[in-house]
């Protein structure tokens, strides 16, 4: 009778062990992270990478820097500096398939808006012209909006992330003539516009850290 008590005890014994190294497995496996780098953008010399850790199942936490240094790329200045952090819920479970985010961002830019492209002049309120592909624009950004994207699992560390974001936009820039580096606006201090756009995207490459 001992005999049986004594393996009936091992066997709980056993069954939790078990257990516990599933639940360790599952909490392992929840706590994965990736690396990942974006290169759709490293090509024409934009940096833009991040981390993607595993809160749970579906959900997951990223952090991202982008960092386009150029003063002048194609006749225009793009420099810009931003960080951004998203969550994301993934449909089928974390890093695989479909997938929407919540994204907040903050950014840093001298850059010049695609609507001074073209030819023509500018004129200010105190009547000066200025010639329009000779302007940019000096400020800050601070963007909500919301991702949608893809995760292909390439193999057992690597995965291929292919992701959009659009979005509102604060901005608070000043605007300045690149001839003279006089001022072109009317404000006292900073311009402020806001605007719907889509601000991310692109291929992240992904490999798994752990």
């Amino acid at each position: 009778m001992k005999y049986k008590v004594l393996a009936g005890v091992l066997s709980i014994f056993s069954l939790g062990n078990l257990h516990a190294q599933d639940q360790q497995q599952t909490t392992e496996k929840e706590k994965s992270l990736y690396v990942k780098g974006n290169a759709l953008l490293l090509p024409i010399g934009i940096l833009n990478a991040g981390l993607e850790y595993q809160l749970n199942k579906r959900y997951t936490l990223q952090g991202d820097v982008l960092v386009s240094p150029w003063k002048s790329f194609g006749g225009h200045e793009l420099q810009y500096y931003s960080v951004s952090l998203e969550g994301r819920y993934y449909f089928d479970e974390a890093y695989k398939h479909w997938y929407v985010g919540a994204n907040l961002s903050a950014a840093s830019f001298v850059l010049q808006k695609w609507n001074y492209w073209g030819s023509g002049t500018y004129t200010n309120d105190r009547g000066e012209k200025f010639v329009k592909s000779n302007l940019y624009q000096k400020g800050l950004s601070v963007i909500v909006g919301v991702t949608a994207g893809y995760q292909f699992q390439l193999s057992e560390n690597w995965n291929l992330d292919v992701y959009a974001t659009v979005g509102t936009s604060q901005d608070f820039y000043k605007g300045y003539d690149r001839t003279t580096g006089k001022r072109y606006d009317m404000a006292k201090d900073f311009n402020k516009s806001g605007e719907v756009l889509p601000y991310r995207g692109g291929i992240m490459i992904s490999y798994k850290l752990k």
